[in-house]
């Protein structure tokens, strides 16, 4: 099942394309009803040191893709208006000089809230952090 044009638009017009995500270069790798994985390339600007990459840019990263699994499957009137309501992050492993990937699936879907639990691993597998997001919709 695919995610309409108009919710991948708003998606992109929203969230990759804000002035955020273009900083961090976020980019939409796959897209479907209730999960989305984005990419966050290694970038020198994007580090705490040498070539670490730092925990706020895979915060925003995990805030971004939970967001996105949340308006990938929400009816259109809620999307006027979208706010991040909850995010817990847990780092569990470094992140060094290497492009990763969040993938977000929703857990839950209520009248406006959406939980979405995110995986943040790099680009061998490893696993660097994960995530829940609860969304406000509408």
């Amino acid at each position: 099942m695919s995610v309409a044009p108009a919710i991948a638009d708003r998606i992109q017009s929203l969230l990759i394309a804000s002035p955020l995500g273009m900083r961090l270069g976020l980019a939409v790798v796959s897209l479907e009803p209730d999960r989305v994985v984005l990419g966050l390339p290694f970038q020198p600007g994007n580090v705490t040191v040498g070539s670490m990459v730092h925990g706020g840019a895979i915060a925003a990263l995990i805030d971004v893709a939970g967001m996105s699994a949340a308006i990938s499957n929400a009816p259109a009137e809620s999307q006027n208006r979208a706010a991040t309501a909850s995010l817990v992050v847990n780092y569990l492993g470094p992140a060094n000089g290497v492009d990763i990937r969040a993938e977000a699936q929703v857990l839950k879907r209520g009248k406006s809230l959406v939980v979405s639990r995110i995986t943040v691993r790099d680009i061998a597998g490893n696993l660097v952090a994960d995530g829940t997001v609860t969304s406000k919709l509408g």
